[in-house]
């Protein structure tokens, strides 16, 4: 084998190491220390404002938990990061309808996506993502992944977390937070340009109504966390 030849797959090979041992090793790291997302990161690489406010659990109000979860992950607590039943489901709408699947991200893959991933959709993210969020619900707790999305979900432009997302939202603290500003809270999460909480649409109202009765029953019980 030519000499370059070898050079270039010692380099691929390297590349391909790091890319599979930063995140592990990250992965473990974040155990104890509070990290930042890809899009953090970005915005400051740009020179964009970035405002986040690292808050505990403890200091998150239970109500923005239970809508959280009603609204992105409802077997949060039962799953090992991915939520193989709601992908079963979700193929067998896709094969009835003859459209593509819905995308069924779990808490923790949005985990994987927002720390180590791009936020572009793509098979090859999933691809990646997968794994990644195996890896995360076996090295952390679940009280620690969700600490860690609630402190780096985005809210707003160059906002991320939700005591930055409450204050911005509301102008109080998120261990403050009562029922119906959770919901607009939750409700915002898939895209919190075209929703904003600050001014919440007739739509998003009727998601956040209906978020509300959601977070009250079994949809909202988060048994290893709260």
């Amino acid at each position: 084998m030519p000499s370059a030849v070898r050079k270039t797959l010692l380099v691929a090979a390297a590349v391909l190491a790091a890319l599979v041992l930063v995140p592990v090793s990250l992965t473990v790291a974040y155990r104890w220390i509070d990290p930042v997302s890809t899009l953090m990161l970005a915005d400051r690489l740009l020179g964009r404002p970035v405002d986040r406010r690292w808050v505990p659990l403890e200091r998150i109000a239970p109500s923005l938990i239970r809508a959280v979860v009603a609204s992105e992950d409802a077997r949060f607590c039962s799953h090992a990061g991915i939520d193989w039943a709601a992908i079963d489901l979700a193929m067998a709408k896709a094969e009835r309808s003859g459209r593509r699947p819905r995308g069924v991200s779990t808490i923790t893959m949005q985990v994987a996506k927002n720390l180590f991933l791009w936020p572009q959709r793509s098979y090859l993210r999933k691809i990646v993502e997968a794994p990644l969020a195996l890896w995360i619900d076996l090295v952390l707790p679940k009280r620690r992944i969700l600490e860690i999305y609630l402190n780096i979900a985005e809210w707003g432009p160059g906002t991320y977390g939700a005591e930055a997302g409450t204050r911005r939202a509301f102008g109080k603290s998120a261990d403050s937070l009562g029922p119906r500003e959770a919901a607009i809270l939750a409700t915002s999460l898939p895209n919190p340009i075209l929703r904003d909480p600050r001014h919440p649409g007739r739509g998003q109202l009727g998601l956040v109504y209906r978020l509300e009765r959601r977070a009250a029953g079994p949809d909202g019980s988060v048994p290893c966390v709260l």
